[in-house]
């Protein structure tokens, strides 16, 4: 979330970046943390103010009783009974108020960066870079549902009688494949400097809140209402959330931490030819990388992100662009994000594969993530992460590039992991 000297030191630069995301209400919910914020500081004053009073009689009743002046002790001591009791009062309106802010900052999002695009949707965002393969299919290429049904490599009817629609079953060398490019993705990973977490696909509010899904994307994470936890919508909540409340020694950054998880979304409104097959799902497969950096190396680190993500593309031979994306298409948390597409040649259309972002300092305030500087002073860390890969939409852009009348071939950098070159 934002910091309060954020929003009290800069607040027309804040008022902008707002505007940039198009946060409604922008104006009113500012002015309403400030006041929050006048109001719990001038309570807190008001409290310590009193709490020296207390000290300062309490010192002196004694005294006055050693000196027989009974009468003047009994005041102070009638006084300092006024002062305690006015002063749960007092401690009770501040942490109200404290209370109060912080929930109305858990509604605002982070501000974006200067090189963020003016938009309001995905149609504004900026084409960085496009690369990779071009591909030329047989006049009679399948969409990959098709082909997932030819090849019995994936059963979405299944999928539906076990849970619903939206939760596939991967069979053969489909789950060959799911399984091929987490491997994959893992060692490329290791690779790159990324030390492995195995964390729990289940975490409490808390964490949810410290990366920012609370409360925004409440609604879309499903919620195991009796023990109060929530299925993750990416690992980048478990694994981000090992560092709340941590202080770090600025030696220990950049941390470099990958994750292959499950990933559980429920996608509400979701329907369409947009998301026939595999173009989105309730549950899927994505190994996500994360940083944990300091303010003046992040943008470094943004760029190695990146560049890692490309990588990967370029070794599955698919053909792929980059997207800036623009104030309004933005995640709620970040600063600044990239999206990478692969383009599927049998549905003529981009598909989305992963957002690698930088959030600055707004998860890490919500964390209290921190790290101990040179001069041992503690200042927020920035935090990063990006998707490397989600599998579904990389699945399905390789099984529809990759079609031949012989059947599906495999990228020579997954032969190894898969243990054949075709599917027929």
């Amino acid at each position: 979330m934002l910091t309060i000297k954020q929003i009290t030191e800069n607040t027309e630069a804040v008022l902008r970046g707002l505007e940039k995301k198009h946060f409604k209400n922008a104006k009113e919910t500012i002015d309403q943390v400030i006041t929050l914020n006048n109001k719990r500081r001038s309570t807190q004053n008001e409290l310590d103010k009193n709490l020296a009073e207390v000290n300062s009689l309490s010192r002196t009743i004694g005294q006055l009783m050693k000196e027989g002046k009974k009468e003047e002790a009994e005041t102070a001591r009638a006084r300092v009974a006024e002062l305690k009791e006015g002063n749960k009062e007092l401690d009770a309106a501040m942490t109200q108020a404290a209370t109060d802010m912080q929930n109305v900052l858990y509604t605002i999002p982070n501000i974006p960066y200067d090189e963020v695009p003016e938009g309001v949707g995905a149609e504004d965002n900026v084409v960085e870079k496009m690369g990779g393969m071009e591909t030329e299919l047989p006049k009679d290429a399948l969409p990959h549902w098709e082909l997932a049904k030819k090849y019995d490599l994936i059963d979405f009817d299944l999928g539906v009688k076990i849970t619903g629609a939206g939760f596939p079953v991967y069979k053969g060398k489909g789950a060959q494949l799911q399984r091929a490019l987490i491997n994959f993705f893992l060692d490329e990973a290791r690779k790159s400097g990324y030390t492995e977490i195995m964390p729990p696909t289940v975490v409490n509010a808390a964490s949810g809140y410290g990366t920012g899904q609370l409360p925004d994307k409440e609604g879309q994470m499903y919620h195991c209402e009796v023990d109060d936890l929530y299925l993750i919508p990416t690992a980048e909540v478990p694994v981000t959330n090992i560092y709340r409340d941590v202080i770090l020694e600025e030696k220990q950054l950049p941390i470099m931490n990958c994750a292959y998880t499950q990933c559980f979304r429920r996608e509400a409104g979701s329907y369409g030819k947009d998301v026939r097959g595999l173009n989105r799902l309730h549950e899927f497969s994505k190994v996500e990388l994360v940083r944990i950096d300091k303010p003046e190396h992040s943008k470094q680190s943004h760029q190695e992100m990146l560049n890692h993500v490309e990588g990967l593309l370029q070794k599955l031979e698919l053909p792929y662009r980059i997207l800036r994306l623009c104030g309004g298409d933005m995640s709620f948390t970040a600063a600044l994000c990239f999206d990478f597409e692969v383009y599927s040649e049998a549905q003529k259309r981009w598909l989305e594969v992963s957002s690698v972002s930088n959030f600055d300092t707004y998860q890490a305030n919500r964390l209290k993530c921190r790290y101990r500087n040179a001069e041992k002073k503690t200042e927020l860390c920035h935090t990063l992460n990006g998707s490397a890969l989600a599998l579904p939409r990389i699945v399905a852009a390789l099984l529809e590039n990759n079609q031949t009348p012989e059947g599906i071939r495999i990228p020579k950098a997954l032969v190894p992991y898969c243990g054949f070159d075709m599917i027929d």
